[in-house]
């Protein structure tokens, strides 16, 4: 069932400058669909898009068959469908620990009882975080943050997860946590919708990969598909980066 769909999108923050130039993805329920391309490709764009905070200038935004555009991110939040920036931008770095994951709770603020599990399970999964509870997110490691910052949005139980760059500057151990964190929900049903530059371990994971090159969809095919052309996929990058 494709659950989440891009059709033919334009898209950009400037008036008549696109970053996206008739994009294109489709993601199927209970799936990892990877969006890969160069720095620049419109990667982060294309997820901002698909949640809310660029309105598309052309084509259109679909999830489950409904056309999403212009909706706002509360809108969306409700619906079941969550996003993580880059670096931890969504914490709140002078609140505690408790308080970030209470404020990711606020959609479901009435059902105490529902907030307070649900709480409660992040610190099942985590003692770091149990133990640093009333500790300011802020003062904490980036890969400990980056582990609240997901597990916040986890709260709501959310049916599908946009997550841009989830492992970018942490160490090697901690991006190995959050891959293994990422194959587990899917096995509990969620969609997710990945951006990585790290190529080995998100296609690793994946179920379908999409590669973005000047805001357009240039391939896109499953892991087997897109494995046998990486090679030549990521030497075009390096050419187009060089030459910028």
């Amino acid at each position: 069932m494709i659950l989440y769909e891009v059709k033919d999108v334009v898209a950009g923050y400037i008036p008549e400058i696109n970053i996206l130039n008739g994009a294109n993805l489709q993601a199927r329920k209970g799936e990892i669909t990877v969006i890969l391309g160069a720095n620049g490709a419109g990667k982060s764009t294309l997820l901002k898009t698909m949640y809310g905070f660029l309105n598309p200038r052309q084509g259109e935004v679909h999830f489950r068959g409904q056309v999403i555009n212009g909706l706002q991110v509360e809108r969306l939040l409700g619906m079941g469908i969550a996003y993580v920036p880059q670096q931890s931008k969504s914490l709140f770095p002078d609140m505690t620990v408790q308080e970030n994951l209470e404020m990711g709770c606020w959609v479901i603020r009435h059902d105490k009882n529902r907030v307070k599990q649900a709480i409660e399970r992040v610190y099942e999964r985590h003692a770091f975080l149990r133990n640093a509870q009333h500790v300011p997110a802020g003062l904490m490691s980036g890969g400990q943050q980056r582990i609240l910052e997901l597990e916040r949005a986890l709260l709501t139980d959310p049916e599908v997860m946009l997550l841009d760059e989830p492992t970018e500057t942490l160490s090697p151990k901690i991006a190995k946590e959050i891959y293994k964190l990422l194959a587990e929900l899917k096995t509990r049903g969620v969609t997710i919708i990945l951006i990585d530059q790290n190529v080995k371990s998100s296609v690793e994971i994946a179920d379908y990969i999409y590669i973005l090159d000047l805001g357009r969809t240039k391939y896109h095919g499953n892991k087997a598909e897109i494995a046998a052309e990486m090679e030549n996929i990521i030497k075009s990058w390096i050419a187009v980066e060089e030459v910028s």
